[in-house]
């Protein structure tokens, strides 16, 4: 195997703290990236074209994700499946995995596209979107379903890529690929004047550059992982392996994501301008939680690597410093975006009432993020060791079950928006109370050499 080349890392030896912040932080400013392309979107619009048209692309994270989840499933199984194979020096399997991957990818993004087309217009209305945003809404949803599979292509490359430690690569083609999005959401909306149907062209595009640059590199690439049209297909056992790990944690984000479109149509309740605010904390909290995301992928790599090489020691170690290490950038983050919260709003919208509700949402919520780090770092950990399906319960009993139940109560016992926009992080206590009380139970931690 060609585990000594400069993009490849392998993680069963070494020192685990810079294996951990080397892989990580390539991850990190890459997530930053792809965050951009969203978040430019929703710059551009709200100063160039308005609040409503703001609101109608903020409005549609919830919708986006869930149709996503599936594929973010999938992408992560076979991350997982192909850093064990890796880590046990298995070139056989290793190759089928990457291509068993790529295969079906191409298929679940026709049908994602597909079902994310047709679907969208009635999700929007479900979720009580408000009538001056509607059909802007619907116009970029419908747009960007028919670009999933851009977005498809460029995720499983990097999955791939990362698998075998190599986070630097798609780091290089997501830098490129933002800085275009950027251009052409400016030549499209100011010069073109297309408006929210710009940025959402200007975003597919740009993923779908990503997406074919990546491949051209596995293509063209000399190491074990790389793709050859002559092994294109796949193999029904390794798929089994992919959807066990990667279904649970796929079928949580989707169904999260869902649940999320009635936290949505909550906050819509109260007005065009709610509807805008939530969606800016929507964006800027994504970046809060980079750090989080980050590190939760580099351990879920770390301990896919170490489980394959049967190294439950280095599992461990690699626990714990990814803990501290993540709660201690998370913390840093969230006193600045606390304390220059209405700077960061005006950034996408002036409007006094836009202004009001992003800064009470974004100061509101941000400040409970710390226990993300602890469910997505234990949660990371477990599927790196193939279980996805503890997690999965866990979440989608916090965040679905227990979050709903929340805001059907809430919203009947008050009119107040401050409890409403606690749904959220009521469900991640709830989450993290939940997963430490398992890991401490359950004995999962002891079998595997890491109590």
């Amino acid at each position: 195997m060609s585990e000594n080349s400069s993009t490849v890392r392998d993680m069963t030896e070494g020192i685990i703290w810079r294996h951990l912040i080397n892989f990580a932080f390539p991850l990190f400013v890459g997530n930053i990236f792809q965050q951009l392309y969203n978040t430019v979107d929703s710059v551009v619009v709200g100063n160039f074209v308005g609040a409503d048209a703001l609101g109608a692309v903020t409005s549609t994270v919830p919708i986006v994700l869930t149709l996503i989840g599936a594929f973010v499933g999938m992408s992560m199984g076979s991350s997982v499946v192909i850093s064990q194979y890796f880590g046990a020096k298995d070139v056989t399997n290793l190759r089928k995995s990457t291509h068993t991957a790529v295969v079906s990818t191409i298929i679940l993004s026709l049908m994602i596209s597909a079902i994310g087309y047709y679907a969208t217009p009635y999700m929007l209305v479900m979720m009580n979107t408000p009538a001056s945003v509607l059909k802007e809404a619907v116009v970029y949803l419908q747009i960007f379903s028919l670009g999933l599979g851009g977005l498809m292509l460029y995720n499983m490359g990097a999955a791939i890529l990362r698998a075998v430690g190599d986070s630097k690569r798609p780091l290089y083609y997501l830098i490129f690929a933002s800085i275009l999005n950027i251009f052409l959401d400016l030549l499209f909306v100011i010069k073109f004047n297309y408006g929210v149907a710009g940025v959402a062209y200007a975003t597919i595009l740009a993923q779908l550059i990503s997406g074919l640059a990546i491949f051209y590199r596995l293509f063209k690439s000399n190491e074990v992982h790389s793709l050859s049209w002559s092994e294109m297909k796949i193999d029904a056992e390794i798929l089994k392996r992919i959807i066990k790990i990667g279904f649970p944690a796929g079928f949580q984000m989707a169904l999260t994501s869902f649940s999320n479109v009635f936290v949505q149509a909550y906050i819509n309740a109260y007005g065009a301008a709610s509807t805008a605010g939530w969606g800016i904390y929507a964006r800027v909290d994504a970046f809060v939680t980079l750090s989080t995301q980050s590190m939760s992928m580099s351990i879920t790599t770390f301990v896919g690597q170490n489980a394959g090489a049967k190294r439950p020691d280095r599992i461990r170690d690699g626990l714990r410093a990814c803990k501290k290490i993540s709660l201690a950038i998370s913390i840093t983050i969230i006193i600045f975006i606390y304390f220059f919260a209405p700077f960061i709003v005006s950034l996408f919208n002036r409007d006094a009432e836009v202004l009001r509700y992003g800064v009470l949402f974004l100061r509101l919520n941000c400040v409970f993020d710390p226990f993300n780090v602890l469910n997505q770092t234990h949660a990371g950990a477990l599927r790196g060791v193939g279980d996805s399906r503890t997690p999965m319960l866990i979440m989608l009993g916090s965040f679905v079950v227990f979050r709903q139940i929340y805001l059907f109560i809430i919203s009947r016992i008050t009119s107040t928006v401050h409890f409403i926009a606690l749904g959220y992080p009521v469900g991640w206590i709830v989450c993290c109370a939940l997963i430490l009380l398992h890991i401490k139970r359950s004995g999962w931690e002891k079998k595997l050499g890491i109590n």
